[in-house]
Formats: C-alpha cells, structure tokens, sequence
C-alpha cells in the first residue's frame, strides 16, 4: 500500500498534468492580454510607436460619434444576426434530430467548414452583385436588378451563413436530451400544441438556445471580414476600426482600447449568460 503523497509530490504531479497547459495559456492568452490592456493606457508616438504619457485618453475617445455609431452597428449587426440564426436554426435542429439520417444532415452542415471563411465570403459577393445569380433569379421573374452588394443586408445575410452551424449544434443537442414524455403529459392533461411546447419543450431546449445565441452574437460583433469586403466601406463594425488602427492608421494604443472594451463587453455578455443559466438551475451544464 502506498504512503500518502508528500506536498512536495503533489506539486509535482500538478506541474507534470497542468503545467504545459498552464504555460501555453499564459504565454499566449494571459500575457498578450495583459501586453493590450498595458498598450491602452499609452500615447501614440509621431511614428506610430507607444510611449507616454499614461492616461485614459484613448478611451475617452471611445465616446466620440463615430465610433460609438460603429459600436451600435456592430450591436445591431450582432442582434439580427442572432434572431435570424434562432429563426432558421431552432426548427432545423429539431429537423436533424428527428430524422433518420441525421450523421448525413450533420456532415452537410459541417461541409462549410471544409472551404476557407475567405472563399465563403467571396462567394456572397458573387452571388448578390449585380449582374450575380441572386439577380438574375430575380429578373426571370421581372424584378430587379436590386444593389444587394455593398450594403448593410449583405453584411448581414453573410453573418449569419458563416454563424449558423454554431447555433443549430448546441441547439441539437439540447434536443438530443428532450424527455418527450413531458409533451405526452401535456397532452394529457389537456393543453393545445402550441402551450404544450412552449412549456414542455422550449424550457429543456433553453441551454442550447443561450449557448448557441452567445456563440452567434460574440463572433458576429467583432468580425471584420465580411464587413469589410461586403459592405466596402459602407458598414463600419468595431473589428474594421480595430484593424485600421492597427493597420493603416498605426495608432497601436487606440486599437488597444478598442480590443480592451470590446473584450469588456464579451466578458459582460458571458457573464449575464452565466447568471441567467444560474437563475434556470442549470449550473451543471455551464
């Protein structure tokens, strides 16, 4: 029989298991993190270079017309984004877990993942230009043509297709786990179909929703990509304003602060999601 560890093997034994992971993640989320939120306090140089002095400065910026209207386009962005992903996805969930081929549907919906985010946004913009086969379908029929590309509605569609798959995922799965004898009871006790899902199904789809809402309505706010090739200048998201300050513009300590409060508000949107999955008793599944 073995003798109890000492403390000093216990530390060993962590620092064998947790160590490298630990290590990685210092080195590559925590310490850059840390490198940011230092670079947001300082002064862009006559070269583009930070130094002093330190101050808020670059966030009070923040406040500013401009960029406080791209920080609502990129809310709004998010917003749509995540109702038309709930609208499409929700049904589509339940469509693949009740079907027979559901590892078929599945794979199908994963195929996009196979092609590169890049060729999968040009491909939008093929399709929604002008003379593109969104228009030419339109015009079979007398309509059109309709300036889909650049606009707003393309930045749109083209979120949500990229972000679709992660919300119907979590969302399966919640299905997956239905206990469909609950409706049966509903039934019985006499409810209609519509109170019968509502308060039969819908609760136990809840933590699908809430994940796949998240998983949707982060990435949708801080893309840059397809703001930037569908809407050509004409949609401004806080990602395009980080990556000119980073980029064009050379103002690091800015586009620091800019990535700083935008972190910010996905930590309070993760957050508020916690809390809310807390007040549903649904601790174990976060």
């Amino acid at each position: 029989m073995n003798e109890a560890a000492t403390p000093w093997q216990r530390f060993f034994r962590i620092l064998v298991t947790v160590g490298p992971g630990g290590l990685w993640l210092f080195l590559f989320v925590l310490l850059p993190t840390l490198l940011v939120l230092l670079a947001s306090f300082m002064t862009r140089g006559p070269f583009g270079e930070l130094g002093g002095p330190l101050g808020f400065h670059n966030y009070l910026r923040l406040l500013e017309a401009p960029y406080l209207q791209a920080f609502a386009q990129s809310l709004w962005v998010g917003v749509l984004a995540t109702l038309l992903s709930a609208l499409m996805g929700y049904p589509l969930a339940f469509y693949i877990a009740r079907h027979p081929r559901r590892d078929l549907l599945l794979l199908l919906l994963l195929i996009p993942f196979f092609t590169n985010f890049l060729i999968r946004v040009y491909a939008w913009l093929v399709l929604l230009q002008k003379e593109g086969l969104v228009n030419a379908f339109l015009q079979a029929f007398g309509l059109g043509p309709y300036a889909f590309y650049p606009s707003f509605l393309a930045v749109v569609l083209a979120t949500v297709y990229t972000f679709l798959p992660f919300f119907v995922l979590p969302v399966y799965a919640s299905v997956e786990r239905i206990d469909w004898q609950l409706l049966e009871a509903a039934y019985d006790l006499g409810a209609r179909p519509h109170r019968a899902f509502l308060h039969a199904i819908l609760p136990q789809t809840y933590p699908g929703l809430f994940a796949g809402s998240v998983l949707v309505f982060i990435p949708a706010m801080g893309t840059f990509v397809v703001a930037d090739l569908l809407g050509a200048g004409r949609v401004v998201l806080i990602g395009n304003l980080i990556q000119q300050q980073f980029g064009i513009t050379r103002d690091w300590a800015f586009g620091a602060a800019l990535s700083v409060f935008l972190m910010a508000f996905v930590f309070l949107a993760l957050y508020l999601y916690a809390r809310l999955q807390k007040e549903r008793g649904l601790e174990d599944l976060l």
